[in-house]
């Protein structure tokens, strides 16, 4: 009987021996976060999503809505399966969505002419001054987000994203990667 708890007592020991080296090693290897500029980049693009979700509260649209509104506004003509792509939301919710942008009579979906499977999805004239006010808005927010920088800083900024989207572009294209179905956006597809 001893000789079972003297073992108990040595495995016991070891066992929080390795835990705690495992604990110190944990920590050893914790980066800091506060300047990883991709978790940045996430909570600046969760931020201005939220704040344009409130300045545009008033005109009854929903994330999902405006999300598509503002991509055809972008690229007018784009196909359902573009849009889900863009979207990251899977085609049954993107219908859902185009069948009610129709029924507001904000999109209209044409027969694309060189494949009569595909549709093509056009902002419609009655969805004009909304698309207006949603580009004040967004103006507006850029203006407010960007205070505090100058013009060349501004400029400096847009054109710094605008080269690690063209770096990520590129890696995405060399590995293959563009082939492959992003996980979808899950928030986007529930207010669908």
């Amino acid at each position: 009987m001893a000789i079972h708890i003297e073992e108990l007592v040595i495995q016991t020991t070891v066992s929080l021996h390795i835990i705690a080296w495992l604990t110190n090693i944990g920590s050893m290897l914790k980066e800091s976060l506060d300047r990883n500029f991709g978790l940045i980049l996430h909570d600046v693009a969760h931020l201005l999503r939220i704040t344009f979700d409130r300045r545009v509260r008033h005109m009854d649209l929903t994330r999902a809505q405006w999300w598509l509104l503002t991509h055809l506004y972008r690229e007018d003509g784009l196909t359902q399966t573009e849009l889900a792509e863009l979207m990251e939301i899977e085609k049954p919710s993107l219908g859902r969505l185009l069948d009610r942008l129709e029924a507001k009579n904000w999109i209209r979906r044409d027969a694309d002419p060189g494949d009569r499977r595909v549709n093509r999805v056009y902002l419609t004239r009655d969805v004009e001054p909304m698309i207006a006010e949603m580009r004040q808005h967004a103006a507006s927010l850029r203006a407010d987000a960007l205070a505090g920088l100058s013009e060349q800083e501004r400029e400096r900024f847009v054109d710094t994203l605008l080269l690690i989207k063209e770096n990520l572009q590129l890696l995405d294209n060399a590995t293959g990667l563009h082939n492959q179905q992003p996980e979808k956006d899950k928030d986007l597809e529930r207010q669908v």
